[in-house]
């Protein structure tokens, strides 16, 4: 069984009713319960916890991590940061989800300034699949309609994906790169857009089934993590000028 931790700042939800009217439960709970009942071993983490619930035990036991944040990413200590990050590279899976575009761990993984264009208007986001063959969209058709959801657009700071998934156009006319995957070390990361707290799009089931399929997709491999440093020769080295 996959093991996964979906990590929240949970701040919104204790200041704002709008978004607890939404989200109850926090988002990290109405994530965690579409996950469990796709028979995920599921846990969850915020940010108020003792080390933001990241512990070393935690992560250890994480086969993949689902990341959501916003107003706090600055409060992310580094070291968690730091421990997060070694953990990716030597194999564990990370889902980024909307604002965690800003967050200090998806910042470190790709190495840019990750930021992009805004606008929260209550627009219609049409998220078109571009990758048809991709494990990620399994069971959605062409495209995913949202009624409403923030505006994210162009230019996206980031780097060239390794697979682009999703292309959004938002009724204002932007266009977004909103489902994008990346290889880093050992471990895969999914990046995927939808989800500003005021709206209620992590109760859309396609939207459900594409994170789904994302911590599917970003599950380790039963591969190793290679050794580095000095390495032992396989065979005899003859020294130079010998016959």
């Amino acid at each position: 069984m996959v093991n996964v931790t979906v990590w929240n700042e949970y701040r919104h939800e204790k200041s704002d009713e709008e978004v607890r009217k939404v989200y109850p439960e926090g988002i990290h709970g109405q994530i965690a319960s579409f996950l469990e009942a796709s028979s995920f071993n599921v846990r969850t983490a915020t940010l108020d916890e003792p080390e933001h619930g990241l512990t070393e035990e935690v992560l250890a036991n994480t086969d993949v991590l689902v990341w959501w944040g916003h107003i706090a990413h600055k409060e992310v200590s580094d070291e968690i940061v730091e421990r997060v990050h070694k953990k990716v590279l030597e194999g564990m899976g990370l889902v980024v989800l909307h604002s965690g575009h800003m967050s200090k761990i998806f910042m470190k993984l790709m190495g840019t300034s990750c930021d992009l264009k805004w606008r929260e208007a209550e627009e219609k986001e049409r998220l078109w699949v571009v990758n048809p063959s991709h494990p990620i969209v399994e069971g959605l058709g062409e495209y995913i309609e949202l009624e409403k959801e923030e505006m994210y657009g162009e230019h996206f700071d980031i780097p060239i994906p390794d697979e682009l998934i999703f292309i959004s156009w938002f009724e204002g006319g932007n266009v977004f790169r909103s489902g994008c995957t990346y290889r880093r070390g050992n471990g895969k990361i999914f990046y995927f857009q939808p989800g500003h707290e005021t709206y209620p799009t992590y109760y859309h089931e396609d939207i459900q089934k594409v994170i789904i399929n994302g911590v599917k997709w970003c599950q380790p491999t039963t591969y190793r993590y290679p050794k580095y440093g000095h390495s032992e020769a396989l065979e005899k080295i003859q020294p130079k000028g010998e016959c």
